[in-house]
């Protein structure tokens, strides 16, 4: 977007309409820079805008979309092990003298710790790199396999599946590179595409593991997670460079400093205890749950998107009922989870020109705060009544001949449509709606998507089977409570909708963006220019150049103040762990990082 946020009257932006970069968000305020010690003051920071040219945003679109494709193939295989395990219960169940209900339970451990895993993982690549803090996940993960695969008791296999599920890095490190590489205008086409991979993966596991399941032992569903996983991890580590900022210049620092050039990197100047205290990573860890917990339109967003998440897993539990009434054998249960892959096919290929008129309509109207804001809900609005009417038509068409199984099938379809359009929309409004709160704001909604399909996997079964199994309605009458559960969480979309500048306005986090108040710090001023900064996909809390947009104003004060005039006051040393940096580059605006011309 290319015109300002809308004004206030005194000229202050509306509550709700910074846009701050979502990776912003590990400080919310940015006074001056960090005081320096004498043994750094002398230190010359090297500038983004120095170097843009070996910087990720300079990367030509072809490298990009290759780098996204490969980050695609890794965020797939993450979700492609919370699925596949589904397929092998009947396995377990034999080999360790324990029910199928009991074995589901390897399921849902699985989907839990991944949702406080993704949380876990976030402050970390941010400081280290996306690189090596990735690579250690999958590292991670693909060792975890192991002790399921080779599990001597069912024991093994739950704690296994828990630190597999608690090594994955998830969205909070693969979207995380879109900021790395995406300016405002083109990252939205980015994130879509992430999302596809997410929703995706969940959906490919149950397909591959019918025919596991129907020709191979249990164990070969752990033994493809780990082959899939190797190969992914091979791919990221031989094809994808850091995209990191911060690290990528203190790489080309080094360099400079071997050629006699006195430069030195944003992480190089500060040492790892300045600049992200114990502390601070708490704050960060926790921020997620409390907006979950106390923010109106993180709830109700993030509890419908979870809930249309939690119906694919639930259904990954109960079609084996369902299509046995058709004698559907395992891989053509299997393969009755192909129409969930068409619907997300059809949803995102909707969601590409519906970005474009999007992009369109904020450009035109720069001043209409819905048109900023609750538009990036208008597909969403025509899309997510497809939740309910799904379920509708699978409830109506899953007891078996006489109706054909097509019908069913063809809810299953309408279902991924909505489930593909939750996630999507609901991730994009909160970006922009909680500006450098975002990061929590999204964490939230990943959050949810992952915890109640792991708490609605292992009562799927009996839910299924037990609601009015008298008189043979059991499946049908489960959907229909499905159903009218659907009604009520779609509606909260037209809520929000309709009320999102006054939920904003009685929000604290938002009210704290529009007064330039960190609500968490003691009311210090936050960084809220009057025109907003790009917008970041989710999954990392400070944009990739925050680390270098305050290089420039360091480097003057370096040659202005005194070296004895530069040591931390108490008060100032408290703040410093918490902020951020105001940026000062024309150049870095136009790369949609800061404020400019608007985003």
């Amino acid at each position: 977007m290319t015109s300002p946020a809308p004004q206030g009257q005194n000229g202050g932006v509306l509550v709700g309409s910074s846009k701050e970069t979502l990776d912003g968000e590990r400080g919310d305020i940015a006074p001056s820079p960090p005081p320096l010690d004498e043994k750094n003051a002398e230190k010359r920071e090297l500038q983004a805008e120095e170097v843009e040219d070996q910087l990720p945003f300079a990367f030509s679109k072809l490298y990009k979309w290759w780098i996204l494709t490969v980050i695609f193939l890794v965020q797939m295989s993450m979700n492609f092990n919370t699925s596949l395990y589904s397929n092998g219960l009947g396995g377990i169940s034999d080999k360790f003298n324990v029910s199928e209900q009991a074995a589901r339970v390897g399921a849902a451990i699985f989907l839990i710790f991944y949702a406080f895993g993704c949380e876990l993982w976030a402050p970390w690549s941010e400081e280290f790199g996306r690189k090596p803090v990735l690579q250690l996940s999958l590292f991670l993960v693909n060792i975890w396999c192991l002790p399921v695969a080779l599990a001597p008791n069912f024991g093994s296999v739950l704690v296994g599946r828990a630190l597999g599920g608690l090594s994955s890095a998830g969205g909070s490190v693969t979207l995380g590179m879109i900021a790395d590489m995406f300016d405002s205008e083109h990252q939205q086409y980015a994130v879509a595409y992430i999302v596809f991979s997410s929703v995706g993966g969940s959906v490919l596991g149950p397909i591959v593991g019918g025919f596991v399941e129907q020709y191979l032992a249990w164990q070969w569903t752990i033994w493809i997670q780990l082959i899939v996983g190797a190969f992914v991890q091979a791919l990221h580590l031989l094809t994808v460079p850091e995209t990191r900022t911060n690290i990528v210049l203190d790489r080309i620092a080094k360099k400079r400093r071997k050629l006699g050039e006195d430069v030195w990197g944003p992480n190089e100047i500060e040492s790892f205890r300045e600049r992200f205290t114990f502390k601070d990573i708490v704050h960060t860890w926790m921020r997620p749950f409390r907006m979950f917990l106390t923010e109106p339109i993180v709830l109700a967003l993030s509890l419908l998107s979870g809930f249309s998440d939690a119906l694919i897993f639930m259904q990954l539990q109960s079609f084996s009922l369902v299509y046995a009434q058709w004698n559907f054998n395992s891989y053509q249960t299997g393969l009755a989870f192909v129409p969930f892959g068409i619907g997300y096919l059809i949803a995102w290929a909707l969601f590409i020109p519906a970005i474009k008129r999007n992009k369109r309509q904020r450009a035109l109207h720069p001043e209409d705060e819905r048109k900023q804001y609750e538009s990036r809900m208008d597909l969403l609005l025509l899309l997510a009544p497809c939740l309910p009417i799904g379920l509708l038509i699978f409830a109506l068409t899953c007891n078996g001949p006489p109706v054909h199984w097509v019908g069913s099938m063809f809810g299953s379809a309408i279902i991924g449509i909505a489930n593909y359009s939750i996630y999507m929309a609901t991730i994009d409004y909160m970006i922009c709606a909680y500006g450098p709160y975002s990061a929590s704001a999204t964490g939230g909604n990943g959050w949810a998507r992952d915890f109640l399909a792991g708490v609605l996997t292992v009562p799927a079964t009996p839910f299924y089977s037990n609601i009015g199994r008298s008189n043979h309605k059991n499946l049908s009458n489960a959907t229909w409570i499905l159903f009218a559960i659907s009604c009520i969480l779609v509606g909260a979309v037209y809520g929000v909708y309709w009320n999102g500048p006054y939920l904003r306005k009685r929000s604290p986090f938002a009210q704290s963006l529009a007064e330039g108040v960190d609500t968490e710090h003691h009311k210090r001023r936050l960084s809220i220019p009057h025109q907003p900064v790009a917008r970041i996909g989710p999954g990392s809390r400070r944009s990739s150049y925050m680390a270098a947009h305050d290089a420039a104003r360091r480097n003057a004060s370096r040659a202005t103040t005194p070296a004895t005039s530069r040591q931390p006051s108490p008060e100032r040393a408290a703040v410093t762990p918490q902020t951020t940096r105001h940026a000062t580059s024309e150049k870095l605006a136009k790369l949609g990082t800061i404020p400019s011309s608007g985003v």
